[in-house]
C-alpha cells in the first residue's frame, strides 16, 4: 500500500497534475487496492477535512496580510528598519532580512512576505550599486521565515491534522525564525567584506523615532496577535478576524493610504489564495484516510524501529527525506501528505508533536528557497529582474546557513520547546 502511495502520488505530480487532484486520485488508486469501499466516504472525508474551526484562520491571516500590503504597511516597515541598520556596510542587506522578519509576524506567508520586502527594497539595492543577484538572494532567503515566525498558515494547517495546540506551534516557531533571521545577517556580513558596498548615513535618534512612530501600527500587528494568543483573550482563529479588522483601521483611517475600491480586488486575492489552499486540505484528508485504513504509519515504524531505535538517527532520516520533498514540492501540500504518517512514526520515539511540527516546517521552508520548485526563487526572479540560474548560484550560502540552523534546533530540542513550554 504504501508503494502504490509513492507510486501514484508522484507519478500523477510528475505528470502536471494539479496537487489537489493528485491526492484525490491516489485516494482512488488505494481504494481500489484495498477493495470494496465506497466512495461517499471519500467525499465525507473531503468535507471533514476542510470543516475545521482552526482552519477558519488561514483566510483572515491571509486577508489581514493583503490589506495590509496594500496600506503601505511594507514600506514603513523597511523606513523603520533602515533607521536602526542602513549605516551599516551593506546595511539594506540586514534592513531587508529585519524588515522580513517583523513583515512575518504580519503575512504568515513566505511569498507574501518575499513581495512586500523585495519590491520596495531591492530597486533601491540595485541603484545603490549591490550585486543583484546576491541582494534578490538574500531577501528570498529572509522571506522563508515567513511561515516559521508566527503567524503562519503552515502550522495552522500540522496543527489540525495532527490535534496540536495552534498557540504552542506559534510559540515554537520564534525561536527558530529569528536564529534564521540572525544567520542570514551573519553571511551578509561575511558577503559584504569583499564588496564595496555604500555606507548609509547613520539616522539621529530622532529619525529613528520618527521611522518608528510612522511604522509603529505595522510593528505593534505581530505584538497584538502572539499577545491576544498567549493570554488567551482570543483563540487563534478570534486574533486572525481582530487582525483584519486592526489592518482595515490602520490602512483606512491611520495611514490612509488603501482607498475604499481596492477592497474587491484584496477580497478577491485572499479568496483564491484560500480556496487554493483548502481544496489541498480537503485532498489530503482524503488521503490521510486511506493511509489510516491501510496502517502506513504503523507499518512504517516498525520498519523504522527494526533499522534503529535511535531517536537522532530517526531525526537525521525524517530531516533527509524532508530535505528532498521540499527540493520538488510546495510546503503546505507537503506537510499535509507526510504529517499523517510521520506524527504517529515519531509518538513510537516518544517525540513531542509540536517539536516534530517546527522542525518540519522549519525544513519545508527552507524548501521554498531550494531549487527546482522553490516558489520564492520565482518571485525574486520577477522582483529583482535576474536569471534563475544566477539567483540559484547566488542563494546557496544562505541556503547552507538556514540548514545549519535547523540542524541546531533539531538537536537542541529546548530552542523550540521552551517558550511553548512555559508561555503556551
Amino acid at each position: 500500500m504504501l508503494a502504490i502511495f509513492l507510486i501514484s502520488l508522484f507519478a500523477l505530480i510528475l505528470i502536471g497534475v494539479p496537487v489537489a487532484i493528485s491526492l484525490v486520485g491516489t485516494a482512488v488508486c488505494m481504494m481500489i487496492a484495498q477493495g470494496p469501499m465506497t466512495t461517499l466516504k471519500l467525499a465525507q472525508s473531503f468535507i471533514i477535512g476542510c470543516d475545521s474551526v482552526p482552519l477558519l484562520a488561514i483566510p483572515f491571516f491571509m486577508l489581514a496580510g493583503e490589506i495590509m500590503n496594500e496600506g503601505g504597511i511594507s514600506k514603513r516597515i523597511v523606513g523603520f528598519a533602515n533607521s536602526l541598520l542602513g549605516h551599516f556596510r551593506g546595511g539594506l542587506g540586514y534592513v531587508g532580512v529585519l524588515a522580513s522578519m517583523v513583515f512575518a509576524g504580519i503575512s504568515g506567508s513566505a511569498v507574501a512576505d518575499t513581495s512586500a520586502v523585495g519590491s520596495v527594497l531591492l530597486p533601491i539595492m540595485d541603484k545603490s550599486g549591490y550585486n543583484k543577484e546576491k541582494s534578490t538572494a538574500l531577501i528570498c532567503s529572509a522571506g522563508c521565515v515567513g511561515p516559521i515566525i508566527p503567524p503562519s498558515t503552515q502550522m495552522i494547517i500540522y496543527s489540525v491534522i495532527g490535534e496540536v495546540s495552534v498557540v504552542k506551534m506559534f510559540l515554537g516557531g520564534i525561536i527558530p525564525g529569528i536564529l534564521i533571521g540572525f544567520g542570514l545577517m551573519g553571511a551578509w556580513f561575511i558577503h559584504t567584506r569583499k564588496m564595496h558596498y555604500p555606507v548609509g548615513v547613520k539616522a539621529t535618534i530622532p529619525e529613528v523615532f520618527s521611522a518608528f512612530k510612522s511604522a509603529i501600527w505595522a510593528v505593534l500587528l505581530p505584538v497584538f496577535i502572539i499577545g491576544c494568543i498567549v493570554t488567551g483573550v482570543a483563540t487563534a482563529t478570534e486574533t486572525a478576524s481582530l487582525a483584519v479588522a486592526y489592518a482595515l483601521i490602520v490602512s483606512l483611517f491611520i495611514y490612509k493610504e488603501m482607498k475604499i475600491q481596492a477592497f474587491p480586488g484584496i477580497m478577491l486575492r485572499a479568496c483564491k489564495s484560500t480556496a487554493i489552499m483548502m481544496m489541498v486540505v480537503g485532498a489530503a484528508q482524503v488521503a490521510a484516510y486511506l493511509i489510516t485504513t491501510a496502517r502506513i504509519p504503523q507499518l512504517l515504524a516498525t520498519a523504522i524501529l527494526s533499522f534503529t531505535d535511535n531517536i537522532y538517527v530517526f531525526m537525521i532520516l525524517i530531516n533527509i527525506l524532508l530535505i528532498l520533498v521540499g527540493c520538488v514540492m510546495d510546503s503546505g501540500p507537503a506537510i499535509m501528505i507526510l504529517a499523517p504518517i510521520l506524527i504517529p512514526v515519531a509518538g513510537s520515539f516518544g517525540i513531542d508533536p509540536v517539536y516534530l511540527g517546527v522542525v518540519m516546517v522549519c525544513n519545508l521552508c527552507i524548501g521554498l528557497a531550494t531549487p527546482p520548485v522553490g516558489n520564492v526563487l520565482y518571485v525574486g526572479v520577477g522582483l529583482g529582474n535576474v536569471k534563475l540560474v544566477d539567483l540559484i548560484k547566488s542563494i546557496w550560502p544562505f541556503l547552507i546557513v538556514m540548514f545549519t540552523t535547523l540542524f541546531i534546533i533539531t538537536f537542541i530540542p529546548d530552542l523550540i520547546m521552551y517558550i511553548p513550554r512555559n508561555f503556551g
